[in-house]
């Protein structure tokens, strides 16, 4: 099938559904409203609440929930099939990521721009809000701790985007300098650091900017430490202070030109795709359908736990209500930050699917293979298809050699992806960090502990115990490694429950709307739970061959076992409010609100 035809239909299919399904959601069912008062202005402190521009808190929004979810996903995810792969990201991202990343915001810019976990003691109770804590708490610290690795990958496979990459940052504090200080034209400015950025990864081409981490050790008598460890230490000390200072000094702005580096790599393989097909044909090769891949778990219900961000993430629920809705300066512009976001981010798996299934085969003259059997050396099993490493490098190379049929040098191809993967994991990394100081304050203001609502201790505390769980199993830093099988179904057990406590706040307020985000809400809970389920039985068989104590695998069976159990009797909590008669649940929010007073984490910093 031609790669063309798919992407002319998808992104089609998505303008529609903005323009349809998008405005219906905003009009008829969270009935938008800009006469509210919105977090931005109530709370305003120039730290975290800052109204901002539609177009760059959409930049910061979209960055900070795409990461490397919608690259390594869909990479993984296609070891099923294209066909699947492809039908999940779209229907998915449609009816469920959208509504779920929509909903989620909406809810948290109602109720102060609290985090989702805050807001449910709101509307189901106290207990509810521990659970719903420990489960964010968890995902974060996974998150926080694996991105660091992450970008120490790319940074090992591509020494390339090392030096584009870190550029960034001046680059970003200079625009937001510009934008807010000297208040200069914000097209402008956009304009200007684009192109700053491109020149930096232009140069990154170059072998006397190309940084080597392992090398710089061994020349200083250092071999022995090992890079990646180095790479999580720098990052850890980057996000403490991006999540620190002030949004606009270094967050916003780098999200923002990152957001444009994003539309410049996607146009440039939009592109791609007509030059390729124009130019001898850019036919799919990987197969349509691949039910039992070797050593892959079933597709049912794996697909929907493999492929997250793209489709549906639990994570995009922390940032919808973490940092955006302190951001958004009225209630119309959160159906473009959240409900487009999600839409674009559904576009970027769409280019992934296509790189991984077609671009892979495209020419490869470098890997002496071409076609289906360039497909099927990063394919050939499930160990394959699930390595970090291997699957960023599916992406990047067929990416680079679909640019190819642009002129652009296969190896310059893939200095603008190796940039675009790094710095996407960077804006995920700082954001997850500030949500989670985010959510230690809020747990150290209700706790009483005030000495937790401080922004620079909290700050230190996640970054605290992500260090700790990255060099948790050596000095390598990759001890988060060891949770991240379980983190697909974490992250898709907290976008069920994010969808649960939207259907409970619809239910408050709309005759049926509900009925919208209850129907995604079973799916994702059925889904993930099941997929717990089979995991916590891999994860019981090494145990019952070997001394549990000196097998790591019953550090998962243990968090693996907690978190379903913490899951089951959050949903009970959650259903019984749901069935209960609206007057009742209405005076429990009001015991709520006087527990948790407005604004008090804000105050407090």
């Amino acid at each position: 099938m031609s790669a063309l035809l798919i992407v002319i239909v998808t992104f089609a299919g998505y303008l529609i559904a903005y323009h349809t399904y998008g405005r219906f959601l905003a009009k008829k069912i969270f009935r938008l409203d800009d006469s509210r008062q919105v977090p931005s202005h109530l709370l305003s402190d120039g730290i975290d609440y800052v109204p901002t521009r539609k177009g760059i808190i959409f930049g910061h929004h979209y960055t900070s929930i795409a990461g490397t979810g919608p690259i390594v996903g869909p990479a993984i995810g296609i070891i099923w099939g294209w066909v699947p792969a492809l039908i999940w990201v779209f229907v998915g991202s449609i009816v469920m990521g959208a509504v779920h990343d929509f909903g989620a915001l909406v809810v948290s810019m109602r109720n102060r721009g609290e985090s989702i976990s805050q807001i449910t003691a709101r509307y189901v109770n106290g207990r509810a809000r521990l659970l719903f804590f420990g489960i964010a708490f968890l995902e974060l610290l996974i998150v926080i701790a694996v991105f660091g690795v992450v970008i120490g990958v790319v940074f090992k496979r591509f020494p390339q985007s090392v030096f584009p990459v870190w550029c960034e940052i001046p680059i970003a504090i200079l625009t937001g300098l510009a934008v807010y200080k000297w208040k200069q034209n914000v097209a402008l400015a956009t304009v200007v650091a684009v192109t700053i950025m491109y020149v930096t990864v232009y140069m990154g081409h170059w072998p006397m900017f190309q940084f080597d981490m392992e090398k710089f050790l061994a020349a200083r008598n250092l071999a022995s430490v090992p890079p990646t460890a180095v790479w999580v230490v720098i990052l850890l000390i980057y996000a403490y202070v991006a999540s620190t200072i002030p949004v606009t000094v270094l967050l916003q702005p780098r999200d923002y030109i990152n957001a444009w580096q994003l539309f410049v790599a996607m146009g440039l393989l939009i592109v791609a795709v007509f030059g390729a097909t124009f130019r001898g044909g850019l036919e799919i090769v990987a197969p349509a359908f691949q039910a039992a891949p070797q050593g892959a778990p079933p597709i049912w219900p794996f697909l929907f736990i493999t492929i997250a961000c793209g489709a549906i993430s639990g994570f995009h629920s922390l940032v919808a209500s973490g940092t955006t809705p302190k951001q958004i300066r009225r209630e119309s512009d959160s159906l473009f930050v959240a409900y487009g976001s999600m839409l674009m981010e559904g576009a970027l798996a769409v280019l992934v699917i296509v790189a991984v299934a077609a671009g892979i085969g495209y020419d490869v003259g470098g890997e002496g293979a071409g076609g289906a059997a360039a497909w099927t050396a990063h394919y050939k099993s499930w160990a394959a298809a699930g390595g970090l490493e291997a699957k960023i490098a599916a992406v990047v190379n067929g990416s680079g050699n679909m640019m190819a049929s642009l002129g652009i040098p296969n190896e310059l191809g893939i200095v603008i992806m190796g940039v675009f993967i790094a710095s996407f994991a960077g804006t995920t990394l700082d954001t997850a960090t500030r949500i989670q100081r985010y959510v230690i304050s809020e747990l150290g203001a209700s706790a009483k502990a005030g000495f937790l609502k401080n922004r620079w201790l909290a700050t230190a505390v996640a970054v605290g115990t992500a260090g700790g769980l990255a060099f948790a199993t050596g000095a390598d830093g990759m001890g988060a490694m060891k949770l991240w099988p379980m983190f697909g179904a974490v992250n898709q057990l907290l976008a069920a429950l994010a969808l649960l406590l939207v259907t409970i706040y619809l239910k408050r307020e709309h005759r049926w709307g509900w009925l919208l985000t209850l129907a995604p809400c079973v799916f994702m809970l059925a889904m993930t739970i099941w997929a717990m389920v089979v995991n916590e039985q891999d994860y019981l068989k090494p145990l019952l061959d070997q001394n549990p104590l000196t097998n790591p695998s019953w550090v998962l069976v243990i968090i693996n076992a907690l978190t379903l159990a913490l899951a089951a009797w959050l949903v009970v909590e959650a259903f019984v409010v749901f069935f209960k008669p609206r007057a009742e649940a209405a005076e429990e929010e009001v015991a709520a609100e006087a527990v948790t007073p407005a604004g008090e984490v804000a105050k407090a910093e």
